[in-house]
């Protein structure tokens, strides 16, 4: 029996129209769609057989790629065949940071995922924005790899890139760097290499990340939310509230205002 092949499919920022055709390929081909799921509900990797309606609407109104692609099925210049009707594999993918854990999380998911490309079927891991820019997909991809499986990785819009184009102004000009920090670590000393800093993930640290802008006078702009319902645009630093959500992003200028 030929073996099925995993697909690592990145869907984009939060903007539907932002969805490419090749992802809609990948997807449309795929017998399964592996969605992942942070709900603290599921412990380990179920089919969609195996849970309940209210589960599966649970897990699925819960994870923001497989909310971006419904709201693609309702753009009648992308028809997206069978996403309802289309088995799923619920993946847990808890938002942890004991590395012991998340190993034993990610080698069973990797293990539930492999038994169905066993079985000859495609199976389509969504990703919010690009699966190769710190994808949880990547943590399946990896293991689906060494296991001798034959991967794919479609790339998505990288929410950074939309944050610039939805404000209006570009990452860097000529010789100058971009740095992706991931602001949920301890990562305070990349504020300070030259160039255009984007912080990813930033809410949970917005207080300090601002004290730090102030005291250095960067220029900063932030959206919240970008390309999702309640997407919310900051064009100062005074503008930028304490409180912010999970998908905020920050793009920090190394020239001062």
């Amino acid at each position: 029996m030929k073996r099925g092949k995993f697909y690592g499919v990145g869907v984009g920022p939060g903007d539907p129209q932002l969805l490419t055709y090749k992802a809609i390929k990948a997807i449309e081909e795929c017998e399964i769609l592996a969605i992942p799921v942070s709900d603290q509900s599921l412990s380990m990797p179920l089919l969609k057989s195996q849970c309940s309606e209210e589960l599966r609407e649970r897990y699925q109104k819960q994870c923001a790629a497989y909310q971006i692609l419904e709201a693609a099925t309702e753009i009648a210049e992308i028809p997206l065949k069978m996403v309802d009707a289309k088995e799923k594999l619920y993946l847990p993918m808890p938002m942890l940071k004991d590395k012991e854990k998340l190993k034993e999380i990610h080698d069973q998911c990797a293990r539930k995922t492999a038994a169905q490309l066993q079985a000859g079927k495609n199976v389509a891991f969504i990703t919010l924005g690009d699966p190769g820019i710190y994808s949880t997909c990547l943590y399946i991809h990896k293991r689906i790899t060494r296991l001798g499986f034959e991967t794919v990785l479609i790339p998505g819009v990288p929410s950074f890139c939309a944050a610039a184009a939805k404000l209006n102004v570009g990452l860097v000009e000529n010789r100058q760097e971009l740095h992706i920090i991931p602001a949920s670590y301890e990562t305070e000393d990349s504020l300070f290499y030259p160039g255009t800093k984007v912080l990813m993930k930033a809410g949970t640290k917005m207080p300090y990340i601002k004290k730090l802008i102030a005291e250095n006078g960067w220029k900063v702009r932030m959206i919240e939310n970008c390309g999702m319902q309640g997407e919310m645009c900051y064009d100062t630093l005074e503008d930028i509230p304490d409180e912010a959500s999970y998908y905020s992003l920050l793009l920090i200028k190394e020239e001062k205002e």
